[in-house]
């Protein structure tokens, strides 16, 4: 890269002429009429307001479309430029509007409200010392008029050159151009008759701030046209942290664009018809391309990666080629969370997991082999491998191309999936959860679900019919009034082994009562008999007869070895240290 300062004027004949233009990434400019004023009088005082960031256009591997900034000429856009703004666009926009170009700036208020604006300097508040920048830089609207009382009385009119002078406010969008400048210069002191003091005035305001502003230079960092695409994407995101943030998606539509492909046009409609339920909508566009490389990767015989150097690599063909059949495997995905009874967004593991997840679906539906039995009972036992194993947190590319490879491999009679093997849960953790933040956590509710769970007044199975319109969410078993009231460890009563998914009416009835106590209510509210409600408790893994005795300890116990028995049936991999000493001392007893 390249660091030199660069004037401003020079920056804006770059702009006006087209020789720097936007990537398409790039998103709209968005700044108000407050945020501009309070640039300008930064750049009118001398006061630095950060480097711009420019790539070198030309580069066959970076071929990104480019639009003008907005408000530039129309002649720009047929212009190819030398360069790309890649920070710096908001500052620039603004400036170029605000003090170059010969419109009015369309910009908003602070509420978002549109409007049009001319920018002024007023002479006489500009060398006042105690003036304040509001009143230095004066905001007036596209008709040069500011008017109170609902328009009918006009304050400061500006309609004329004349009466520019009269006010004394000196336009901005002349300031960098010298020759309209002491055009302007000229008629001012004509306008004035030449008085002296007038002069004077005037010749001091030009010397601190026209012709200081004239000779204004930002930093600018040029990255050269070879910079890989990777690294256009990494620089961005280190330097833009103010601004819209730029992500892998938004770097491959401009790519595509060069295909004459609105590939934001296209995820937008995909999302609206695909991803816009409960469970995928929390998918993101940069999941989807991620999602994309996975697949195109494994099925082109390629090597299998989705790291972020290979999504930039994303070709137009590969995504032409794949993206139905991707769609309709993320469709495939949430109709087997919804078996494993995950029902919403929030009550995902993982969002990471998903990733994986839809791509091994596609394979599998395109080789229809998804529907059997065999087939489905491992890809079960992967993906709770997965959840309860915890190892989709952190940087997961790897184990996505693992996973891909390794599960289509198994499901054709190979080896088990490393996610299988690396699984491992840990007895103890079961009084770690104490709150839906953790996979594991949202894990445990689904096999509870799945295991036919029903709610304690209605005693229906809480399906996902039941699960939306009873606003099912998870509560205490012991509720927490009452666990508190009788000193219990919170390490107990506030853990996953202490709670279950039951409706909101439910746990309203339950209060913050003793079992023994609420049990009768529940009887009474759903007008069922006490073996009639014991059956249901038992369906949440949750002995009647230590619940109806208030046997704390002993619940906690019995419970953790349910869900640790559910951990095993679900992992296919057996809980080890269940009776060791740890977890001894914590539960007081062996989970064995």
């Amino acid at each position: 890269m390249k660091s030199h300062d660069t004037s401003l004027k020079v920056l804006m004949q770059q702009v006006a002429s087209g020789a720097a233009q936007l990537p398409d990434f790039q998103r709209g400019w968005v700044w108000d009429d407050g945020r501009i004023r309070a640039l300008i009088y930064s750049v009118i005082r001398n006061f630095p307001v950060g480097a711009a960031m420019f790539l070198e256009y030309g580069n066959p591997e970076i071929q990104f479309r480019y639009q003008p900034i907005e408000g530039a000429p129309a002649s720009a856009a047929s212009e190819k430029p030398s360069m790309l703004i890649l920070d710096g666009q908001q500052r620039l926009t603004s400036l170029y509007n605000a003090m170059y170009a010969a419109h009015p700036v369309k910009t908003q208020t602070e509420k978002k409200q549109p409007i049009e604006r001319y920018y002024y300097l007023d002479i006489e508040k500009a060398l006042d010392p105690s003036s304040d920048a509001d009143e230095i830089v004066r905001s007036i609207p596209a008709t040069k008029l500011v008017t109170s009382n609902f328009g009918r009385t006009v304050e400061l009119d500006v309609t004329t050159q004349e009466k520019e002078f009269e006010h004394k406010l000196f336009p901005l969008n002349i300031i960098l151009d010298f020759v309209k400048a002491q055009d302007w210069q000229n008629k001012y002191y004509a306008y004035h008759h030449f008085q002296p003091e007038v002069i004077a005035e005037f010749t001091q305001f030009s010397t601190k701030f026209v012709m200081t502003t004239m000779e204004y230079a930002m930093p600018v960092i040029t990255l050269e046209k070879d910079t890989p695409k990777e690294a256009v994407c990494q620089v961005f995101e280190n330097v833009n942290t103010g601004g819209v943030s730029l992500t892998v998606f938004e770097l491959v539509t401009a790519v595509f664009a060069m295909h004459n492909f609105p590939l934001r046009k296209d995820w937008e409609e995909r999302q609206k018809k695909y991803f816009s339920d409960e469970i995928l909508s929390v998918l993101t566009a940069t999941d989807f391309l991620t999602a994309l490389t996975l697949l195109a990767s494994y099925k082109g015989n390629r090597t299998v990666s989705c790291k972020k150097k290979d999504v930039l690599n994303l070709t137009f063909e590969d995504y032409q080629t794949y993206a139905d059949a991707l769609c309709d495997g993320f469709v495939l995905a949430r109709n087997f969370l919804k078996e494993e009874r995950i029902f919403s967004r929030k009550d995902l593991p993982y969002t990471t997991q998903l990733i994986p997840l839809g791509a091994i679906c596609t394979v599998l539906a395109g080789e229809h082999q998804l529907m059997t039995k065999v087939v489905r009972d491992k890809v079960r036992r992967w993906y709770w491998c997965g959840v309860f194993g915890e190892l989709y947190g952190s940087a997961n590319e790897t184990r996505y191309a693992n996973d891909i490879v390794q599960v289509v491999a198994w499901v054709k009679g190979g080896d088990l999936p490393k996610t299988v093997t690396d699984a491992y849960f840990n007895p103890r953790r079961l009084l770690g959860m104490q709150s839906r933040q953790s996979a594991a956590y949202k894990g445990i509710m689904a096999l509870i679900l799945k295991n036919k769970s029903r709610d304690f007044i209605s005693g229906v199975e809480m399906d996902f019919t039941c699960f939306a319109d009873e606003n099912v969410d998870i509560h205490h078993i012991f509720p927490r009034a009452y666990a508190e009231s009788m000193h219990y460890e919170k390490a107990k009563w506030n853990s996953v082994v202490n709670k279950t998914p039951i409706s909101a009416k439910s746990n309203r009835t339950i209060g913050g009562d003793a079992p023994s106590k609420y049990l009768g209510s529940l009887e009474r509210a759903g007008a069922i008999t006490p073996e009639n409600l014991d059956e249901i408790v038992e369906t949440h893994w949750i002995d009647h007869e230590l619940l109806r005795k208030d046997e704390f300890e002993a619940f906690i116990v019995d419970r953790a070895k349910k869900l640790l028995d559910a951990i095993e049936q679900a992992t296919g991999m057996p809980v080890s240290g269940r009776d060791s000493e740890d977890v001894v001392q914590a539960f007081g007893q062996s989970l064995k």
